[in-house]
């Protein structure tokens, strides 16, 4: 199972092994408050696609293939494919810091790993 959660809500019991998808650490949060048991900074899109980006929605559907597209193209997808199979045997939450709990990469890379784990995406 998958859950996407915003870093700064206070963690519950059900949400597994949390691990944070955002390149920068959040602000104002200490790694106490946080519990976050890993933190993935290179599941997290480029600099220059975040700032393309920049969380509006008209871009969202763009913003999703391109982050696919960086994650093949920069070696990570063999951790996408760890991840989905960790997804299969236990519950992950996906953490970020973005303020748009609908658009950010966290829900990208949860759509992405329901895909893997379901077998359904390849590369």
């Amino acid at each position: 199972m998958i859950r996407v959660r915003r870093v700064y809500d206070p963690p519950e019991p059900a949400d597994g092994v949390r691990v944070l998808v955002d390149r920068l650490w959040p602000r104002g949060l200490s790694k106490a408050r946080a519990r976050i048991d890993h933190w993935y900074r290179d599941l997290a899109p480029s600099d220059a696609l975040r700032r393309w980006f920049g969380h509006d929605p008209a871009r969202w559907d763009e913003f999703r293939r391109r982050y696919r597209e960086e994650l093949v193209a920069a070696g990570r997808w063999e951790q996408v494919r760890a991840l989905a199979a960790q997804a299969r045997r236990q519950t992950v939450t996906l953490l970020f810091a973005a303020k748009d709990i609908r658009h950010n990469n966290a829900v990208a890379l949860a759509e992405i790993l329901r895909r893997v784990a379901a077998g359904r995406q390849r590369r």
